[in-house]
């Protein structure tokens, strides 16, 4: 017989599961309890400042956008003229003049609201999703910055283009908040342009979007709303293309918010896979990193550390590369995303990004080898009536080898993503990893490695309902190992990532809540380590700096246990 789920009551007793225990267990310290009722709190990421590297030091800033999004859900995006900034045309206005570009958006929210998904694009190339936060009374300001620097050819190309962002907000009696945005471009550039850039690993020479094109009411997006849906965009690619990258956006909504807590044979269980073919041929898969929104699950648990990945959604590269011999006749050719077992509604879009031989007119291309099997799944659900458990898994290989002749010689590019899943959920406990690895190797006709990087992802998530707390465990573990005569990625680099959310009934009916994140970066090129607690609104303890410790990655994040001044909801 099943136990009722006592307070926390907008849980389904389905959905309360699991955390994965800590190696060290501290409690929070008390911190007041109540946002402050003058002045909205600052929610924040963890994530690693974007650095300038071989630059002037000197930063170019401009403001691309600033707009309001009131009652906007599925209105026209906000838009606004772009050409580049002045910065960059008298620096010669080339790509290649860009050291490191970081797009800020920094807003603003006073009044209750819900989280509400975003999204920005130049000329319908995406350069950043993410998620509002869930603001209190208060109101909340946050920020991201992120990297955009692979779009350096986009930023620099001559001629107006358009910039867009759409964020569907809803406004009524009950939900005041209007969201204010300010989206700022930082421009750092070298000391002096470089002229050759690296072949294949610098930015891509020509980005296609494959978005929904203006004018429009939404996002750009394609709606996913079934496992049955297809989005697809026909592109035509250049005859000098040599290498092909197609970086995918993508993100769930509504019935499928939550995909992964589903146990099998519920909303199509808790297996999604977003697929991209080429003419009808699957070029890739991917096992989505579960990204939680700062409404999601319980929202208490997310202020005012916003989930891993939130603010700035992951977006995922596919090597086209091994393709290319069926898309070099100067043709259009069909690119098609869908979601296996998708439910209503996946948000996505892609960008293909090109190099193109700065000496040939054409280059030639043929496929080698290819495998792609069907996807492995299993479920199963314990005959207990009373501990009932559901076990799941999945698992893929896509595989491609090809070689393109340009002036450049004879490359040949062997790219290979796995996943896995593995699924466990009882009444009270939820245990979910995926498991990703990429990787990418080129080398010319002697056998030399011109680039590769090998990339292997772990992404944990875990929560466990006792009586009247739920804690939640969420975490991103990457790395990443590059090499090649062409590379201008660090050798090395590695990213762990752990966070830990608890949030408990107290007596009287009040909540109490807290959240403690590990952040450590760690490569060749420089390192970054971040440790931070909050309790309820509060920020309790704060430490970070730039040492590169050997062996600290393996570090992980102490458990939340207790919690916290009781405070009512907001």
């Amino acid at each position: 017989m099943a136990v009722p789920c006592v307070r926390l009551a907008l849980l389904l007793c389905l959905m309360i599961p699991a955390t994965v225990a800590s190696p060290r267990s501290r409690s929070l310290r008390k911190s007041p309890a109540h946002a402050s009722a003058s002045r909205p709190t600052a929610f924040f990421e963890v994530d690693r400042p974007p650095r300038a590297r071989g630059s002037s030091g000197r930063r170019c800033s401009t403001l691309l956008l600033s707009a309001s999004f009131g009652s906007t859900f599925d209105k026209p995006p906000a838009t606004a003229a772009y050409s580049p900034p002045s910065c960059l045309v008298k620096a010669g206005g080339r790509a290649s003049a860009i050291s490191l570009a970081v797009l800020e958006w920094r807003a603003a929210c006073r009044g209750p609201q819900l989280d509400r998904i975003f999204g920005v694009w130049l000329a319908g190339a995406e350069l950043l999703r993410g998620s509002t936060a869930a603001p209190p009374p208060n109101g909340i300001v946050w920020s991201v910055s992120k990297d955009v620097t692979r779009y350096a050819s986009l930023l620099a190309a001559a001629g107006n283009s358009t910039f867009a962002v759409y964020l569907g907000n809803h406004v009524n009696a009950t939900l005041t908040g209007v969201y204010h945005a300010n989206v700022t471009l930082h421009l750092y550039l070298r000391r002096t342009p470089t002229t050759k850039p690296t072949p294949a690993t610098a930015p891509a020479d020509l980005i296609v979007p494959m978005s929904r094109a203006l004018p429009l009411n939404g996002g750009l997006w394609f709606p996913i709303q079934s496992a049955a849906d297809v989005a697809s965009k026909s592109v035509a690619l250049p005859s000098n293309t040599y290498r092909a990258v197609l970086e995918l956006y993508f993100s769930s909504h509504q019935d499928d918010e939550l995909w992964y807590k589903n146990q099998p044979g519920y909303q199509n269980g808790p297996f999604r896979e977003v697929t991209a073919r080429v003419d009808g041929v699957l070029a890739g898969s991917v096992c989505p990193f579960p990204v939680i929104y700062p409404g999601g699950i319980y929202p208490l648990l997310w202020r005012p550390i916003a989930p891993i990945g939130s603010f700035n959604l992951p977006t995922y590269d596919i090597e086209l590369t091994p393709f290319l011999g069926k898309l070099l006749d100067g043709k259009a050719h069909e690119f098609a995303f869908a979601v296996t077992n998708a439910m209503d509604v996946w948000y996505i879009d892609a960008n293909l990004h090109l190099w193109l031989d700065p000496r040939g007119t054409a280059t030639t291309a043929g496929l080698v080898s290819y495998a792609a099997p069907p996807t492995n799944t299993t479920s199963s659900k314990s005959a207990d009536p009373v501990d009932t458990h559901y076990h799941a898994t999945a698992d893929r290989l896509v595989s491609a080898t090809g070689w393109v002749k340009s002036s450049y010689g004879n490359i040949t590019t062997n790219a290979t993503r796995t996943f896995a899943l593995d699924y466990l959920l009882t009444f009270e406990t939820l245990d979910l990893t995926i498991l990703a690895d990429t990787g990418v190797v080129a080398t010319d006709g002697a056998g030399g490695v011109l680039y590769s990087a090998q990339t292997h992802g772990n992404f944990p998530l875990g929560w466990v309902y006792q009586q009247n707390s739920l804690t939640v465990t969420h975490g991103l573990e990457e790395t990443t190992v590059a090499a090649g005569r062409w590379s201008s990625a660090p050798p090395y680099r590695s990213l762990r990532t752990t966070q830990s959310s608890l949030v408990e009934d107290e007596e009287g009916g009040g909540k109490s809540w807290g959240v403690r994140q590990t952040y450590r970066y760690n490569a060749t090129d420089g390192c970054y380590f971040r440790n931070v607690t909050s309790s309820n609104y509060s920020v309790v303890s704060d430490h970070s700096n730039e040492l590169c410790v050997k062996g600290a990655a393996s570090a992980g994040v102490g458990t939340v246990t207790a919690a916290l001044p009781a405070v009512n909801l907001p």
